[in-house]
C-alpha cells in the first residue's frame, strides 16, 4: 500500500493519532481479531513512519508489536492505566533520531491526578493522559505533547478530562500538540472545553490543506463514511503550523488494522515568544 504521508524531513513533523483497538479474547466480527489485525497495523505503520505517534487502547503486547513495526530508531513512553501501571495504555512513540525526549509523565484524569488508577469524574475505568516535552534535534524547537483517551460512557468525565488536558497545555507554556480518541464529535461539550479560551485549535479546521475527505473516524471495519463525525483528534496551539491533515482510510493486507481510522498531520513548529 502507498502511504498517506509517509516519512518527512525537517522542518516538517509527521504526527499521527491512532486508537489501535485493544486485543480481546473473544472477537466478533472476525475482522476484530488481533491475529488478523496485527500484520495490517504493522504494514500501515511501516509505510507511514510518523515522527510522533499517539496511540490509544494498546495492551503491552500490542505496544510491542508497534515498536517492532517502527524499528529501532523509535522509542516509547507510557504505562498501563491501572494503579499498578499494568493494562491498557496510551503510549507515545517517537523517532528518537529526530526528537530528543526532555521529560515525560503520566497522570490520571481525575481530581487526584497523581494517584494512579484514580477515578472521580464518573468514569468506571481509569483514564490517563501522557505528557512529554521534546526538543527537535533539527530545528532545536522545544514542544509539548499530550496523548489521551476520554471515556466513552460518561459525558461529564469527557468534559472534565478535556478541560484538564487544556489546563496542562496552558501550564506547559510551550508549543503543544494534543492527540487522542476523545469519544466526542465537533460541537460537543467536551470539545468546547478543549478549545475554550483559544488555548488550542482543531488541526483539521486550521490545516492549510486537507489530504482526504472528513471521514468518520470510528470506522467499525466498514467502508468509511463522510459526515459521521470525527472522534479522534489532533489539536495544536497557535505556534503549530498545520501544513496538511488527513484521515487514513487505506486498507492494509486486505483489511483495516483497527475499528478506528488514524488521523495524520504534517506540522511545523515555531518557538513561543513571550510578551
Amino acid at each position: 500500500m502507498s502511504a498517506l504521508i509517509g516519512p518527512v524531513i525537517a522542518p516538517d513533523l509527521h504526527v499521527m493519532t491512532f486508537n489501535v483497538r485493544r486485543r480481546l479474547r473473544r472477537t466478533w466480527p472476525p475482522a476484530d481479531s488481533w491475529h488478523r489485525r496485527r500484520p495490517r497495523l504493522q504494514s500501515l505503520l511501516r509505510d507511514e513512519l510518523p515522527t510522533l505517534l499517539g496511540v490509544q487502547e494498546a495492551l503491552p503486547d500490542q505496544a510491542d508489536a508497534i515498536s517492532d513495526a517502527l524499528g529501532d530508531r523509535y522509542e516509547r513512553i507510557g504505562r498501563g492505566r491501572r494503579a499498578d501501571g499494568a493494562g491498557e495504555g496510551c503510549p507515545v512513540f517517537f523517532d528518537a533520531g529526530r526528537l530528543e525526549l526532555m521529560e515525560w509523565s503520566q497522570t490520571a484524569l481525575s481530581d487526584r491526578p497523581h494517584e494512579p488508577g484514580s477515578r472521580t469524574w464518573g468514569n468506571l475505568i481509569p483514564r490517563i493522559v501522557v505528557r512529554a516535552v521534546f526538543r527537535d534535534r533539527e530545528t532545536r524547537t522545544r514542544f509539548a505533547v499530550f496523548n489521551t483517551h476520554l471515556d466513552p460512557f460518561s459525558r461529564r468525565s469527557r468534559a472534565r478530562g478535556a478541560a484538564h488536558v487544556r489546563g496542562l497545555v496552558q501550564a506547559a507554556a510551550l508549543p503543544a500538540l494534543v492527540t487522542g480518541d476523545l469519544n466526542d464529535r465537533p460541537g460537543t461539550t467536551a470539545l468546547d472545553e478543549l478549545f475554550a479560551d483559544d488555548v488550542l485549535r482543531d488541526a483539521w479546521t486550521s490545516a492549510e490543506r486537507r489530504l482526504t475527505s472528513e471521514w468518520g473516524t470510528f470506522g467499525g471495519y466498514r467502508r468509511p463514511r463522510a459526515g459521521t463525525g470525527r472522534i479522534d483528534w489532533i489539536a495544536a496551539t497557535a505556534e503549530v503550523r498545520v501544513r496538511g491533515i488527513g484521515i487514513n482510510t487505506r486498507r492494509a493486507l486486505g483489511g483495516w488494522p483497527s475499528d478506528h481510522l488514524p488521523v495524520q498531520a504534517i506540522v511545523q513548529l515555531r518557538e513561543r515568544t513571550n510578551p
